[in-house]
């Protein structure tokens, strides 16, 4: 195949398209819709996922979280070994500090179960992130300080009545004023607010959920065991060497199964959990329903492709004349089919790209309200798919084409 007939093929296809441009479009209407919503959802996951990646690592990236209970997705009730199961203490959190050599940093953290009114004058908030932690978690570059600074263990063995508050809290109640050594009532009690965190991005946080930090408020931890000394169950982040992330988690799972006496045969009686970890649980999620709209989309393409084998069809009896009079001129079979088959595929191709258009268009908008991010394999896949498309569904039409008998086609009225 010679590169000038490629060219007149090319021609002679974009000619016809030309010629038949509001037919053209709707035939491809389906091919359309298909790759836009390809395109859409393909920015949205890629954007969430990157959202995501950002809130896990702004934890940090070399970090293990112990929880009571199975990290992750539950449903139903709880079982009764779960029901009974102790909880993670302070006494733990220290043991993990001694006792294990790949884990540089440790962080409990004590917190009611229950929301916490913060008041300061004739203003209040509730919150459920009034959680008591030591100095290490500053050091873990967990947390950012925008203005003044974190306590210190001094001020955590005195039991100072200070607090490092949140910036949505500090926006609250000092929209115009510094809050540094101001005081706020936590549960009544009289707090100095020595600093405030920096404003963080939490998409995937709820407004009240523990790991906001822009609604939190962090006190000494020995402070909080003052306020609230019934308070029995703990979080606690630990953060590995680095390079030790692993050994450290192995570290960390031996030394909890001996102290709360797990038998060898039996599964672990708390949650270790990674920033890997539970990204690859998201991914998982977010894997699923890309299976799903993907499989959505695709009805899409395949009415495109119905509606361009019908069309193509219907070309191939309205131009039996032509075809006729180029096999009288000495034009192949091949020649034909590869005629019909670019006609098919510019046809579907131009549907890809005016639907990849649209789709980047609609992912900017969507940009202003949720995290997008266009990857770089989305219009690729896009216009891949739309010109196999027109491949597949022309390859019947085309073959019918090359097939017309030229004295019967020069014949035809």
């Amino acid at each position: 195949m010679s590169r000038q007939d490629t060219n007149e093929s090319f021609r002679m296809a974009f000619a016809t398209l030309h010629a038949h441009k509001f037919r053209s479009f709707l035939t491809v209407l389906g091919v359309v819709v298909g790759t836009v919503t390809v395109m859409v959802i393909a920015s949205f996951i890629s954007g969430l996922d990157q959202q995501f990646k950002k809130d896990i690592e702004s934890f940090g990236t070399n970090t293990v979280f112990i929880y009571k209970f199975d990290p992750g997705i539950h449903t139903g009730r709880l079982t009764p070994e779960e029901r009974m199961r102790k909880p993670i203490s302070y006494e733990d959190a220290m043991a993990i500090k001694a006792q294990c050599p790949a884990v540089k940093y440790v962080a409990p953290f004590l917190s009611p179960d229950d929301a916490i009114k913060i008041r300061y004058q004739d203003q209040e908030l509730y919150i459920s992130q009034v959680q008591g932690t030591l100095p290490e978690y500053e050091r873990m570059s967990s947390v950012h300080i925008a203005e003044g600074r974190f306590f210190t263990e001094v001020e955590n063995q005195h039991r100072s009545d200070i607090c490092v508050i949140g910036a949505d809290i500090a926006d609250k109640f000092f929209p115009r004023l510094a809050a540094l050594d101001k005081q706020i009532l936590v549960n009544d009690k009289p707090l100095t607010v020595i600093g405030v965190t920096q404003k963080q991005d939490n998409f995937f946080v709820g407004e009240n959920d523990g790991g906001n930090q822009n609604r939190a408020v962090y006190l000494p931890y020995e402070t909080m065991k003052k306020m609230y000394p019934a308070e029995k169950d703990h979080f606690v982040m630990a953060q590995a060497q680095e390079g030790q992330l692993a050994q450290a988690e192995d570290e960390i799972r031996s030394l909890l199964r001996r102290r709360r006496e797990v038998p060898y045969e039996k599964n672990d009686n708390f949650g270790l959990s990674t920033p890997d970890a539970i990204t690859n649980q998201f991914h998982q999620i977010t894997g699923g329903i890309a299976i799903l709209m993907f499989a959505i989309s695709s009805v899409g393409l395949l009415i495109g492709g119905i509606g361009v084998m019908n069309i193509m069809l219907v070309s191939v009896t309205e131009r039996t004349k032509e075809i006729g009079v180029r096999k009288a001129i000495g034009a192949r079979r091949r020649d034909i089919m590869r005629q019909f088959l670019i006609e098919a595929m510019a046809l579907t191709g131009s549907g890809g790209l005016l639907g990849i258009a649209i789709g980047w268009l609609l992912s900017l908008l969507v940009n202003l309200i949720l995290p997008v991010n266009v990857p770089t394999w989305a219009p690729v896949v896009g216009i891949t798919v739309s010109c196999s498309i027109g491949l597949v569904f022309g390859l019947w039409p085309a073959m019918k084409a090359s097939k017309l008998d030229p004295i019967v086609a020069l014949r035809y009225e």
